[in-house]
């Protein structure tokens, strides 16, 4: 039961966070590079549901992650572009979903196992590496999935968006939660003020 919690919490947080990417950043982003916008968000903020999924999850973070971006695109992609059941947006859903657990396990596999329960404490910065890592995995598989579609002049700019996007995303998701976590451990110190 707790896990279907979990991923229902997954499931909603990436929905979340790729609504107010949708609704907020991408109209402001396509004003300034509307090729670029149509494939990729210089702040992508579900990418840090990714990531933190991944860490908690593992493997498991895979299909709420697949079935929260299957509901995004359902709801915030404007009628008339592709569809979300579209062989190429359904093979960017499980790369997206995809990338933060192969980035977890690379390093794990390089000796760095930074799964949640590994350590006494949340390294933040370790968190970032794998962010940054699952980045990479995921902006060439990206690239990869939509070479079809992407003018071969903006192929370039489109993976550093991909790749600029989803690490802003994390950092800002990061920033998010490290300021929660803090305000929690204060709130629980005797004598606080609630």
């Amino acid at each position: 039961m707790k896990l279907l919690q979990t991923e229902a919490i997954v499931i909603l947080a990436y929905i979340l966070c790729h609504g107010l990417t949708a609704l907020l950043v991408t109209p402001l982003q396509s004003q300034i590079s509307p090729h670029v916008t149509a494939f990729a968000s210089l702040l992508y903020l579900p990418h840090g549901v990714r990531v933190l999924s991944a860490w908690l999850l593992g493997w498991r973070a895979v299909l709420p992650l697949c079935v929260g971006a299957f509901l995004s695109e359902l709801i915030f992609t404007p009628a008339g572009m592709s569809g979300a059941a579209s062989p190429v947006i359904l093979a960017s859903i499980a790369v997206g979903a995809v990338s933060a657990p192969v980035a977890f396990e690379l390093l794990k596999l390089m000796g760095r196992n930074l799964y949640a329960g590994t350590g006494m404490r949340i390294h933040w910065s370790a968190l970032l590496v794998a962010g940054i890592l699952a980045s990479i995995l995921n902006s060439i598989g990206q690239a990869e999935v939509f070479s079809g579609l992407i003018l071969p002049g903006s192929s370039m700019a489109v993976l550093a968006v991909y790749a600029i996007g989803d690490l802003a995303g994390l950092v800002a998701a990061t920033l998010v939660l490290m300021m929660v976590f803090r305000w929690m451990r204060l709130a629980a110190r005797p004598g606080a003020t609630r």
